[in-house]
């Protein structure tokens, strides 16, 4: 446990709802789909920025993956978030890497929350690729199953979204639910029902099964 931490939840003890965005940044991204997603990451954030209680409760981290995996926003309330501008990509798709990081994070940020005696809900994993990974099947069968053990025993959620040419047989591979196609490049209608969706989850009573909206913003299977 680290003072900062120890005076952060002091200052804001309200329980929290962790939110990991796992971003693809590989190359494929570039023009359209990258200016999009950009603009749907400040949609999130101002739209959850409205909500009193959410802005106190809903933390945001962001991973990146390309040729590299980049922890580009650790864990920050909505308060205290700003919207990166993200430009950097890189040729190659590290998708496993990218989830065991995402995983990595929400395993030690519970561990925070305990030591600190604060209360959570069920962190979610919010991944977004318009690819398949470059890593061997076995790295990306062993972080399926990562996945779906955590998911199994109830200690995250785990979303996965294809954009336009994503290998959808592989995201469903990995998932425990059915990945989402998004419509076009319609970013902004997914972060309004990803906002929506953390505004509900970040009200109810720890451990209550939220009910979620229709996703209006891409196909499920």
């Amino acid at each position: 446990m680290t003072l900062e931490s120890s005076v952060e939840f002091a200052e804001n003890p309200e329980p929290r709802c962790a939110c990991v965005l796992l971003l693809d940044t590989s190359g494929s991204m570039g023009g359209a789909p990258i200016a999009a997603l950009n603009e749907g990451l400040s949609t999130f954030k101002d739209a959850l920025a409205k909500d009193p209680v959410a802005s106190k409760r809903v933390e945001v981290a962001i991973v990146t993956f390309d040729s590299n995996v980049r922890l580009l926003q650790d864990f920050v309330t909505i308060e205290q978030f700003n919207p990166p501008v993200i430009s950097d990509l890189g040729p190659a798709t590290l998708m496993s890497a990218g989830i065991n990081m995402a995983l990595e994070l929400v395993h030690n940020r519970k561990a925070l929350y305990r030591s600190n005696g604060v209360t959570y809900y069920q962190p979610w994993i919010f991944m977004i690729t318009d690819g398949a990974p470059t890593e061997s099947d076995e790295e990306v069968r062993r972080a399926g199953e990562r996945v779906k053990e955590a998911e199994t025993n109830r200690r995250l959620s785990f979303f996965a979204v294809g954009v336009e040419r994503a290998d959808m047989e592989k995201l469903r591979s990995i998932s425990v639910r059915d990945p989402v196609k998004l419509k076009g490049l319609d970013f902004k209608a997914m972060f309004v029902w990803l906002s929506a969706s953390m505004q509900k989850v970040s009200a109810s009573k720890i451990g209550q099964q939220v009910p979620l909206q229709p996703v209006g913003w891409g196909a499920v299977g």
